[in-house]
């Protein structure tokens, strides 16, 4: 028998003989493996290519011809998505059958679809309408019947699973508004590529009106020969768009070249994966070597016992990398089988739960062999330490029953340690002019340097346990004995913390620095409820329904300009383009998107966030009452108007209006409030058309809904700060880093209490309180995770601030600048979320550990 095939037999049986080890080794390494698993399975099924969308585009048919809304040439892909075509003048002449048959011979098969407003259980909402006669074989496979049958007649639907979901049953009426129609259910049909989609699938002209060229409709075609790229062409000279079967499903090679074309694509892509995998694989690495360091604690004897016999060191070796072997093989094998599955059971679920698209289950097996080789190569590198340690054990020492200490451990003079910092803290130096992935890669560099240092920080704060009270002092001293164990443990920590702190600094600085530059008319939290070209009938309803939809609510009326045409007008502050001279990109003062707010003393209490009776007053007096000083000159505020006219010309007009300067209820607001007398003045007619309101419905997507319908075209808009999304974010990423530490930490903690198993029972026998066994145990888990906590939040903090230029990108690097000078960038320190990673987690890990902590003696065989 060779020495390696002896080698996986005792790796095996040692496997099977502490099988909580094994658990553990194999959950740490085969927990990645099944995650990027699932991911790369979920993704690459989610992602359909055309050929997959054939059957819900095309059913049999072999063309799927698309009309436009003009008759000029038409732009399109290969796969018929998207085309494009210059404006002209509609035509008013429609396309019939005769004509497509004149392009293209064969039978058609006529199909249209649209959005409409459905009341179900829970209020309006909108549906998508699909209609083609699903009985015709030329559709078979656009949606699968499911329950009930297909609709035979007009005003007969089948609905999606979705709405069944939400309330609706076979048999029942659904009343539909735009156009005002009621439908009854008649059965179920599922879309195959989106099975959570909220649709609704009659017969053509069954639910929806004739829509004319242009408006989502055309014809699916069963020609006597497939329709090839030059079919394609010379249907899309006639301005119409085309979906093949025979051009999507036998691409050419210049084809395919041509769409996966991208110059940079290749290179970024290898270095992100790079970086991604040097990352893992540390990771797991850091994660799973105390336990194979335990391991080889465990075997020590039995080691000894086969040196003893006449085994080399390389042959003990090769024992303890066999461990890694086996269990690597055995974790990154199950992980990858559970991931294909549970990969492939979460995209069904969240296809349906989110609409996501949908299609057969798609496993990208060379990318899954790669991540499973990852776990291998994981499992393989995590013993290498603890095996070169049992081959410089000496089996003398161990048979006589000595402790064993990391005696090999080098720490004292950590050169290649700092020659990577150095270059890590370098690299993020020089990374901010070049985006994320150069900022990742140092800081991939400095978490290699930070974990080669860790040793030697383990060393160096060992010397501090004369110090710390009793329980610490064990614990210190015991982690500083057994550095190899108390390293590893304390890096993976410091990996998780910096990254956790990297992202965290770079997330809010992001949003920090696009509320500073946040521009608007209103303050945060202001709710507007408004139609544009409403008349007053429409508005009054719209109003009533508000009220009646928010009741209790102050409801604060604003005003907007009509024309003689009773057009809307839109006033904007005027500003000149060429007063910003080489400036890029030039913006007024002030820039909004939204027309200037036209009220009364209620709107500006509103946008004030408190009563100003000097603003008030000139108000009441006919004054603009502005925001920004730079938008007053000479006590005047230049307005402009425009209007669009029938034929969709801008009528532009500008005005002066006599304007004071006020405070805003916060920074971010600008522009002014207009009053209605100097909106009269300037020859236009004030009328009420929205309503603020500075209280929030918990549910403002159906007040949309329900306000819609009652008005067409009304629109609901809550004015929210940029940076109200970070608090989520850093609690995702806290919860991501909480998962990674204590895990760490508890394995780390758990061998540690075996390896302390004498010491602590010694002095329980010598009269130790139980207490401080809890102590000392809970001391090795602030230890461990405090130590690796302030390492990586020394890391994070560089590659942090490194991360806010790619990610904030105040303005370009001036030319000529210093080499030294990357530019403006906006730091925002989250302290509450630091301070929770760096404090709050060590106290978390030693409370968990302490109070978990066995305190029974545990006797012993006296060995004769």
């Amino acid at each position: 028998m060779s020495a390696f095939r002896a080698a996986l037999r005792i790796s095996r049986r040692d496997a099977l003989r502490f099988k909580g080890r094994t658990a553990l080794i194999m959950v740490m390494i085969g927990l990645p493996v099944l995650v990027i698993t699932a991911v790369l399975t979920g993704s690459a099924t989610t992602d359909i290519t055309p050929r997959d969308k054939l059957d819900s585009m095309l059913g049999t048919a072999d063309a799927r011809v698309v009309t436009l809304p003009f008759r000029t040439p038409v732009r399109q892909d290969r796969a018929g998505q998207s085309p494009s075509q210059r404006e002209a003048r509609r035509s008013d002449r429609a396309w019939t059958p005769a004509e497509i048959n004149t392009l293209l011979q064969g039978r058609l098969l006529r199909y249209q679809s649209n959005l409409v407003e459905a009341r179900l259980a829970d209020g309006y909402d909108r549906v998508d309408v699909f209609e083609v006669d699903l009985r015709d074989p030329m559709a078979g496979g656009m949606r699968r019947l499911v329950e009930g049958r297909l609709p035979a007649a007009p005003g007969e639907v089948a609905v999606s699973p979705e709405m069944i979901g939400r309330g609706v049953h076979l048999g029942d009426t659904i009343k539909v508004w735009r156009p005002d129609r009621t439908v009854r259910v008649v059965g179920v049909v599922e879309h195959p590529n989106r099975p959570g989609l909220r649709e609704m699938v009659a017969l053509p002209e069954g639910l929806l009106p004739h829509q004319n060229d242009g408006n989502s409709s055309g014809w699916l075609a069963d020609t006597s020969a497939p329709v090839q790229w030059a079919d394609v062409r010379r249907l899309n000279k006639a301005g119409l768009g085309v979906i093949s079967r025979a051009v999507i499903e036998n691409p050419t090679a210049a084809q395919l070249r041509q769409e996966n074309f991208h110059p940079d694509g290749p290179v970024r892509t290898l270095a992100a994966l790079g970086i991604a995998v040097v990352l893992i694989v540390t990771e797991t690495v850091l994660l799973a070597g105390p336990s194979f360091a335990v391991g080889l604690r465990r075997r020590r004897r039995e080691l000894a016992v086969i040196a003893a016999q006449g085994a080399s060191g390389s042959q003990l070796r090769t024992i303890v990398l066999a461990d890694g072997l086996v269990l690597g093989g055995a974790a990154a094998l199950l992980g990858a089988v559970l991931g294909i599955v549970a990969g492939a059971l979460a995209e069904s679920i969240a296809a349906r739960a989110l609409d996501w698209t949908h299609g057969p289950v798609d496993v990208p097996w060379w990318q899954v062999l790669g991540v499973a080789s990852l776990g291998v190569v994981s499992g393989v590198t995590a013993a290498l330490v603890p095996a070169v340690q049992a081959s410089r054990q000496s089996p003398v020492h161990v048979l006589a029953g000595r402790a064993a200490v990391d005696t090999h451990a080098r720490a004292g003079r950590p050169v290649l340690a700092a020659v990577l910092v150095a270059l890590g803290i370098g690299g993020s130096f020089l990374a901010v002019r070049h985006g994320v992935l150069s900022v990742a890669a140092s800081g991939a560099v400095l978490v290699l340097g930070l974990v080669a240092l860790m040793p030697w920080l383990v060393r160096t704060t060992g010397r501090l346990a004369a110090r710390l009270p009793l329980p610490l002092r064990l614990s210190v001293r015991d982690g500083s004995r057994h550095r190899v164990r108390t390293a590893s443990a304390a890096a993976a920590v410091m990996a998780a913390t910096m990254v956790a702190v990297t992202l965290g600094i770079g997330l809010s600085s992001s949003y920090a620095e696009r509320e500073a530059n946040r521009n608007t008319v209103l303050p945060a939290g202001t709710l507007t409820i408004g139609r544009y070209d409403a008349d007053d009938q429409a508005w009054s309803a719209i109003r009533v329904a508000a009220e009646q939809a928010l009741p209790g609510v102050d409801l604060v009326s604003g005003l907007r300009a009509k024309d003689g045409q009773g057009e809307d007008v839109n006033l904007t502050v005027a500003w000149d383009p060429g007063a910003c001279g080489e400036k890029r990109p030039c913006v007024p003062p002030g820039f909004h998107r939204l027309s200037l707010p036209i009220g009364d003393e209620r709107l500006l209490a509103l946008l004030q966030g408190r009563h100003d009776p000097q603003a008030a007053a000139a108000l009441r007096a006919g004054k603009a009452v502005a925001f920004d000083a730079g938008l007053v000159r000479g006590g005047v505020i230049e307005l402009m108007s425009e209007s669009w006219g029938p034929d969709g010309s801008t009528k532009p007009k500008r005005f002066t209006v006599p304007a004071v300067v006020a405070g805003a209820a916060e920074h971010a607001q600008t522009g002014a409030l207009i009053p209605a007398s100097a909106v009269t003045a300037a020859g236009f007619k004030p009328a009420e058309r929205v309503v603020y309101a500075s209280q929030v419905p918990a549910d403002v997507e159906r007040l949309e809904r329900d306000l819609g319908v009652v008005g067409g075209g009304a629109f609901v808009d809550v004015e929210q700060r940029a940076d109200e999304s970070v608090a989520g974010m850093l609690l995702m990423l806290l919860g991501a880093a909480v998962v990674l530490v204590l895990g760490g930490t508890f394995a780390a903690t758990g061998l540690a209490a075996a390896d302390m198993r004498r010491d602590l029972d010694t002095m329980s026998a010598v009269g130790g309180a139980p207490l401080v066994r809890r102590l000392v145990v809970a001391g090795q888990a602030a230890y461990v995770s405090g130590l690796g906590a302030v390492a990586g939040l020394a890391g994070g903090v560089v590659s942090g601030i490194a991360l806010t230029w790619p990610m904030t990108r105040m303005g370009d690097r001036a030319p000529g600048a210093a080499f030294f000078d990357p530019g403006t960038t906006t730091i925002d320190i989250p302290w509450v979320f630091l301070a929770g990673l760096v404090i709050g987690l060590p106290l978390l890990a030693a409370l968990v550990t302490g109070a978990f902590t066995r305190t029974r003696l545990a006797l012993a065989r006296r060995v004769a």
